[in-house]
């Protein structure tokens, strides 16, 4: 029980900061820690694991819909605390109500986390970000990237998974057009200024989402451009071609990460 400290520590440290609005907070402000903490001390390992469950909307699924017997169990889970965020809840009724499950019928009021793909805008509708990408403009794409967390924020959402910094060159490859291309000079740009664009200058304003760079690391040099495959390249370009992009993110303050799906050199 004591070793789940550390994994569930870092995703209540998230819900805390996200989803109550208090990101401008320094990730070690003792406040912030203390309150952590004292959750953490009042929780059942239950609830603990509960927070690590993720579940997606049915209003925007990839696969076959949940049954209505797998949504109500889903509902019951959000009452009883047992699930830490929730993806594709579109609009700010449905978030106000799915949160309201975990506010009003949870032990510990541990609100949740809602994750969208605002990928090239919300309700406003952008270029693709290859398309912004080839204006050579990261004030643009800042701006468009401002424009659209304002509006996803409106509609009570906490994250978005982007922007999208994976490298790619070959045009085979199904999600070349969610990225800034082949450049990682440019590349490295265009990521800075959408973290920049979603975050704001302060996390912690309601017109502000968490960016997510992704995919952590060579998802788009995936051999013969087919997704999810496998990825054997040298040390030199993932060194000098995939990584600059994931740095610049970083130092733009990204405030998450995601891993990708393939391995490197028959490394998972």
């Amino acid at each position: 029980m004591h070793s789940s400290k550390p994994l569930v520590g870092a995703a209540l440290l998230a819900l805390v900061l996200l989803a109550a609005g208090a990101a401008a907070q320094p990730l070690s402000d003792p406040a912030t820690e203390k309150k952590i903490d004292t959750l953490l001390a009042q929780m059942t390992l239950e609830e603990k694991i509960g927070q690590l469950n993720q579940y997606s909307s049915p209003f925007d699924v990839t696969g076959p819909p949940p049954s209505a017997g797998f949504q109500k169990r889903a509902y019951e889970q959000i009452r009883q605390g047992l699930v830490g965020s929730m993806l594709n809840v579109n609009g700010a009724e449905a978030t106000r109500r799915a949160q309201q499950l975990a506010l009003e019928g949870s032990r510990l009021k541990i609100p949740m986390i809602f994750g969208y793909d605002v990928i090239h805008g919300y309700r406003t509708i952008f270029p693709i970000p290859l398309g912004e990408a080839a204006s050579w403009d990261p004030a643009v794409v800042e701006q468009s990237a401002r424009i659209a967390a304002t509006e996803a924020a409106a509609a009570g959402l906490h994250w978005t998974f982007g922007p999208m910094v994976d490298i790619a060159r070959d045009a085979r490859w199904g999600r070349v057009m969610e990225g800034s291309g082949e450049d990682p000079f440019l590349g490295a740009q265009m990521a800075a200024a959408r973290v920049r664009g979603f975050q704001g200058r302060d996390l912690g304003a309601v017109d502000t989402i968490a960016a997510c760079a992704k995919h952590y690391a060579a998802y788009g040099f995936a051999e013969g451009g087919r997704d999810y495959n496998t990825v054997d390249i040298s040390e030199h370009t993932l060194r000098n071609v995939v990584l600059p992009p994931f740095k610049a993110a970083a130092d733009a303050g990204a405030a998450t990460f995601m891993n990708s799906f393939n391995e490197i050199a028959g490394i998972p």
